[in-house]
């Protein structure tokens, strides 16, 4: 069975711009590991209008920080190793905060994953 990713943009705030959300199978990921004050990706480097953004999965894959703890790089950054395999997106090879429990291994259908990146870059550019 196939984990189920949704990505939301949260508004931007007096702090940060435009941030990305990430729920697998319901749960947030990134808040959950990153705490109360730290930021997760910007939407606009996440989800370029022109061109691939670093969550497009490949055959290569690619680390991809997912968020920063308040601390701002002192105590690390939450990042996952992301690959395609044929029809399955993975995302393993968690590098945490300090301290912090890693993820487990998650597995996307590969046409449910490039159609929640498509649907997250329309909400985000329109």
């Amino acid at each position: 069975m196939f984990n189920r990713l949704e990505i939301n943009v949260l508004p931007p705030g007096p702090r940060w711009a435009a941030q990305l959300s990430f729920r697998i199978d319901g749960e947030e990921v990134v808040a959950a590991a990153i705490g109360v004050g730290g930021r997760s990706p910007f939407a606009e480097e996440a989800l370029p209008a022109a061109g691939q953004g670093p969550l497009r999965a490949t055959d290569e894959g690619r680390r991809v920080v997912l968020g920063e703890p308040e601390c701002t790089g002192g105590c690390g950054y939450l990042s996952v190793f992301v690959q395609r395999h044929g029809g399955i997106v993975e995302w393993s090879d968690w590098q945490v905060p300090v301290d912090d429990a890693r993820p487990p291994a998650f597995h996307f259908d590969a046409d449910q994953y490039d159609a929640e990146l498509t649907r997250a870059r329309a909400a985000f550019t329109s």
